[in-house]
């Protein structure tokens, strides 16, 4: 049963929940909106249909305006020429799957077979390969973020349920009219004959849309496809930054680069970030009840569990060998303790310093705790997985390279993600240092534990030198507070350890 929630856990929260959640709030790899002063971009997903889609090419022609198109592959199929037609009146033209269904339901190469047959669908069409690509549902999971030439997701600043009859022309335009800023992607249907849909929803879509181009007009607003409003995006970026001096970030990459002076004050937190932040302490919560973790002292700075370990066998410094199915303590950073740590520590070298801190002080706890614990003489060693790992040998851990698989691979790509999203620099660091980003496990013999209980560790062991420190920082740098806040280990589960 552990097992079972445990992958059902992962799957949800590292495939699916935790992607989504990231590119809705920070725009992680998505663009939803521009930064521009009289452009607006509408978008039309699901179609093209034969009867809907041609009335509003129609419109749209009639007021000079040039929308996107998210066409679903068999519909573009079926309708060659209004796929045509879109191309030759100027309109951009995205990806949405060749079939509308989640990418939370499908493997990566079966988004990626989507992604590509609608493709060459409408280049076989138009001579144009799409650029821009909109999951049904706007539901990214994490392979949607992986890997260069991929076509740009599009996600939007506002949707209006219009594929609901019921929603009416009137209360749709109100809607919309209230989102009518620069800037502004407008998400909107011309086809009604996906799952939930009503079939005559458009018509009340073509209605307002038409009163929105005609206010649009009076009111000086250029309605563009999604091309033009990237462009004016980065191009009022460049002009922002060459006026102010500091830095930008490319809004189709996400949000919170910060300086990069090594003596920086601690970053300041957002409403975006303070949003997201509160979200991973719920979630750890909830994984800490279903796992049942247990508090090392407080449980202000870490957690426990004892597990079956499920890596390959390994043989330490003082001949002990740990082999599958042995009992292991594993051991949980605390996201607030990481987080504060961060948050508060003024240079990279200061964080290294303190996590080692925090180890050193909980260790004799460790082995207190795993002294009285019913069973605890079977367990054979304190075990877990960090980045942050260098100089770590100085406390009595011994660090093995996790064992090549998909576990592994995951473990590396989702401490990128979320290093990129949480650390201040965590999306520079990636790019710079991310041939260092290397998880590794850490394991500690019961018989060194215990040593830390008795004060018998020698002093001049468990002080790890400024040299290591140093040596770690590629580690802690690349990784920062954000990268300790979760871990894939080789069982496969999330969750910091060590």
């Amino acid at each position: 049963m552990d097992v079972i929630l445990w992958w059902g856990f992962y799957f949800l929260t590292f495939y699916a929940f935790l992607p989504g959640f990231i590119s809705r709030m920070f725009g992680f790899r998505v663009f939803s909106r521009g930064i521009a002063e009289r452009e607006i971009s509408l978008t039309f997903d699901d179609g093209p249909h034969p009867v809907y889609t041609p009335r509003l090419l129609d419109l749209l022609k009639a007021h000079g305006a040039h929308a996107t198109f998210f066409v679903v592959g068999a519909h573009a199929e079926k309708h060659p020429d209004i796929v045509r037609r879109m191309h030759e009146e100027g309109h951009d033209i995205g990806i949405h799957n060749y079939v509308h269904r989640s990418n939370w339901i499908m493997g990566p190469v079966s988004v990626r077979r989507h992604v590509v047959r609608t493709g060459d669908i409408v280049e076989r069409i138009t001579g144009t390969r799409p650029r821009y690509y909109r999951p049904p549902w706007g539901i990214v999971n994490v392979f949607d973020f992986i890997g260069r030439g991929k076509p740009q997701i599009v996600l939007w600043t506002a949707l209006f349920g219009d594929w609901k009859l019921k929603v009416g022309a009137e209360r749709l335009y109100g809607k919309i009219r209230r989102k009518l800023q620069p800037g502004a992607v407008l998400l909107l249907h011309d086809c009604g004959d996906t799952f939930g849909a009503d079939p005559d929803a458009p018509a009340n879509t073509i209605d307002a849309v038409g009163r929105i181009l005609e206010d649009g007009k009076r009111e000086g607003l250029r309605f563009v496809g999604i091309g033009e409003m990237m462009r004016q995006t980065k191009l009022n970026k460049e002009e922002s930054k060459a006026r102010s001096g500091g830095p930008s970030a490319d809004s189709s990459e996400g949000i919170f680069q910060q300086g990069q002076g090594k003596s920086a004050a601690a970053p300041k937190t957002g409403p975006f970030k303070r949003t997201v932040v509160a979200a991973w302490m719920l979630w750890e919560d909830v994984f800490g009840w279903i796992f049942r973790l247990r508090p090392v002292g407080d449980g202000k700075s870490f957690h426990y569990r004892i597990i079956r370990y499920d890596g390959p066998a390994i043989t330490l410094e003082d001949g002990g060998r740990i082999e599958r199915g042995d009992r292991v303590l594993e051991l949980h950073f605390v996201n607030k303790m990481m987080l504060d740590i961060g948050m508060t520590s003024r240079s990279e070298m200061q964080i290294a310093i303190r996590v080692i801190q925090s180890v050193k002080k909980a260790l004799p706890l460790l082995a207190k705790e795993l002294r009285s614990l019913p069973g605890g003489e079977d367990v054979k060693a304190l075990y877990g997985i960090s980045m942050i790992n260098r100089g770590s040998e100085g406390l009595g851990f011994e660090t093995f390279a996790l064992q090549k698989g998909v576990f592994a691979w995951f473990t590396n790509r989702y401490l990128r993600l979320l290093t990129a999203i949480i650390h201040p620099q965590g999306r520079t660091r990636v790019k710079s240092h991310g041939e260092r980003m290397e998880p590794r496990m850490l394991i500690m013999s019961r018989i060194k534990l215990m040593e830390w209980e008795k004060g018998s560790y020698s002093p001049a062991k468990a002080r790890a030198s400024k040299a290591e420190i140093e040596q770690g920082m590629a580690s802690v740098g690349a990784a920062g507070y954000g990268d300790t806040e979760a871990r894939l280990g080789s069982d496969g589960r999330t969750g910091d350890r060590a």
